[in-house]
């Protein structure tokens, strides 16, 4: 009799030390993935004992443990979400996912395409493009710009670096100045775009 009583005793222990274990580790982010299976035995355990009467007190300790961990466990998970959708949703706005946004604060002079040839018959090639900050405060600003044909068709791109522009302040860029020499007549004659924009 006294077997069956420790064991019943047991349930009601188990789950104490489950839910214990479980409202430690609740509040850390990745641990409380575990925090929610521990939870949920400190649950089963103290129904358990609850049912097989035995140890009253403990069996509903552990089952509100279970319940607290796995509610505190739920709601670390939606703030952590929650802070990540934030997060991301800024960078989407000073990023390439949000390319007009960032447009609207910076001009972006695209010249033409230029083929010189030096004394040693060797074709030099660039296309300058110049930034201007329209912002009242330091940004840098990374740009894509593509070459395609007139049906769309892409040839190349490059990339432009602006870092550190002053407000108000301008800079210029030369890209385009290594190319494949089969695409310079296609350059001569291409349009050029942006096809991404960042700020930071």
């Amino acid at each position: 009799m006294e077997n069956v009583e420790s064991k019943k005793s047991g349930f009601a222990i188990t789950g104490l030390v489950l839910g214990m274990l479980s409202i430690c580790v609740s509040f850390i982010p990745i641990l409380n993935k575990a925090s929610f299976i521990l939870g949920m035995l400190a649950l089963i355990f103290g129904i358990i004992s609850l049912v097989k009467k035995a140890s009253k007190g403990m069996a509903i300790a552990a089952i509100v443990l279970g319940v607290l961990s796995i509610i505190f466990t739920l709601s670390t998970i939606n703030s952590v979400s929650q802070v990540l959708d934030e997060t991301s949703e800024e960078i989407d706005n000073i990023s390439g996912e949000n390319t007009e946004e960032v447009l609207k604060n910076v001009d972006v002079n695209i010249g033409t395409f230029e083929v010189t040839t030096t004394e040693y018959g060797m074709n030099e090639t660039k296309l300058t493009v110049r930034v201007t900050n329209n912002l009242d405060e330091q940004k840098s600003y990374d740009f894509e710009i593509e070459a395609v044909t007139d049906d769309g068709t892409r040839i190349d791109s490059d990339y432009v670096y602006a870092s550190n522009l002053g407000a108000g302040q301008s800079q210029e860029f030369d890209i385009f100045t290594y190319v494949n020499s089969e695409d310079i007549e296609a350059l001569q004659s291409a349009s050029f775009q942006i096809v991404e924009a960042s700020m930071y």
